[in-house]
């Protein structure tokens, strides 16, 4: 999950200067966290998140509520952050507010580390909360984390192709997508190098929309722990589609990697792409191979079975959390609330992420791009809550080799979905 944070938090957004301090705090990512007292409140949040413009307001009003309280504000790196959490979590002077990625939140939680927050879910302004986040900050049927900002795919398209292959309208289904890729094919496919969608094998995120869409899901909750259902007809249905989208997209992606290995949005950038499934801000680095491409390119949902709604997607994102051992619990909650509010969430929608506390939207609407991720996360949903889902991530992850194996032939729909099946159950069944 770290890396797809990585993405959504540099890819979602603008590039956003956080290196520095807010309020009193040190920013400095490298230092410890100090131990916390009744004047001061010890804050991590990621690199990439919140803009200084922001911090430094929400600060500054944190701390004129607050005679006498200090945020010491310190930015964390992804890279090693996981290890870094595993001890300030379990020491006995943690920080008071940590951001976590959202798939990291239920493994805490199942350590006893995290605060409570059940109680305290409409002090955070939990009628707003972003639906899809909201499950990934519950464990055991608790509420530990409150959804702090989100970033979604969605398929960025070339409005240039599209009118000179005489697409008129995007694609709202399944069947008008393939039909658009048919339609840039017979334009455009006399260039070897043209791909109508450039389309990468173990795109996993992307699979989840067309199994959620099928009605299936990758798990179903079994007590504390979960039951795979890879195998179900649903999912099977899910990749099915995949399978028939790639070999329709005429794509020379590797089907034993993911958009990231090589990066889709250098390849998009290069001009032979009309289409890729990716966060907004991927247009803004496929702009460093032309800068000309994110005036020529256009969003649109993925596209579900039918034209009444989109297919659901992931939603990659953090929570906000409160360690149970702070030392300033009142003055965390007291900061997590003000961070909830409107004012704030808007500011993070400028920044160009989909809030989590609030359901206005509207401050995404300046960029085309960003309009259509906000209005797609409302269809959002998380992984399974399992707090052992980052070993499926951070190991061999079996959807990822279920992918390449069905898509490659060396295994069939049913050997492909009971071998990822069990290797699944193996990592989050117990």
């Amino acid at each position: 999950m770290k890396r797809w944070l990585k993405m959504a938090a540099g890819a979602a957004a603008i590039t956003l200067a956080t290196a520095g301090c807010a309020g009193s705090g040190s920013g400095d990512s490298t230092n410890s966290s100090a131990p916390a007292s009744n004047g001061s409140l010890t804050v991590w949040l990621m690199t990439g998140t919140a803009p200084e413009s922001l911090t430094n307001s929400l600060h500054k009003e944190f701390e004129d509520a607050h005679p006498g309280v200090k945020v010491k504000y310190e930015i964390q790196q992804w890279n090693g952050i996981q290890q870094k959490l595993t001890t300030a979590l379990a020491s006995d002077n943690p920080p008071d507010v940590i951001e976590l990625g959202n798939t990291q939140t239920p493994a805490f939680a199942n350590q006893g580390v995290l605060a409570d927050l059940t109680s305290s879910v409409g002090d955070f302004n939990g009628a707003q909360w972003l639906q899809g986040l909201k499950a990934s900050g519950e464990f055991d049927g608790k509420t530990y984390g409150v959804p702090f900002y989100a970033a979604n795919r969605e398929v960025i398209y070339r409005k240039d192709m599209f009118e000179q292959a005489g697409i008129t309208a995007t694609p709202k289904t399944r069947a008008e997508w393939l039909d658009a890729i048919t339609k840039l094919k017979a334009k455009f496919g006399s260039d070897p190098e043209f791909q109508a969608l450039y389309h990468p094998g173990q795109n996993w995120y992307e699979l989840l929309s067309y199994i959620w869409d099928e009605g299936g899901d990758i798990a179903q909750a079994n007590g504390k722990a979960f039951k795979s259902t890879l195998d179900s007809a649903q999912a099977k249905a899910g990749l099915e589609f995949y399978k028939q989208l790639t070999e329709a997209s005429g794509t020379k992606a590797p089907k034993d990697a993911d958009e990231a290995t090589p990066q889709q949005a250098g390849i998009y950038g290069a001009g032979k792409v009309a289409m890729m499934i990716g966060v907004p801000g991927e247009a803004d680095t496929a702009a460093k191979t032309d800068p000309s491409i994110k005036e020529k390119s256009g969003a649109f949902p993925i596209p579900g079975k039918t034209a009444d709604k989109s297919a659901p997607v992931f939603l990659g994102g953090s929570n906000l959390v409160i360690p149970a051992n702070s030392k300033n619990a009142a003055a965390a909650k007291d900061y997590v609330k003000l961070f909830s509010t409107p004012k704030y969430q808007t500011e993070l929608a400028k920044a160009g992420y989909v809030p989590g506390t609030s359901t206005d939207v509207s401050a995404l609407d300046a960029n085309p791009l960003t309009k259509v991720m906000a209005e797609a996360s409302k269809n959002g949903r998380a992984v399974p809550t399992s707090p052992k889902w980052g070993d499926v991530e951070s190991g061999q992850n079996p959807i990822k080799d279920m992918l390449t194996a069905y898509l490659t032939g060396t295994k069939t729909l049913d050997q492909a979905t009971a071998d990822a099946n069990a290797a699944l159950d193996k990592l989050i069944g117990g």
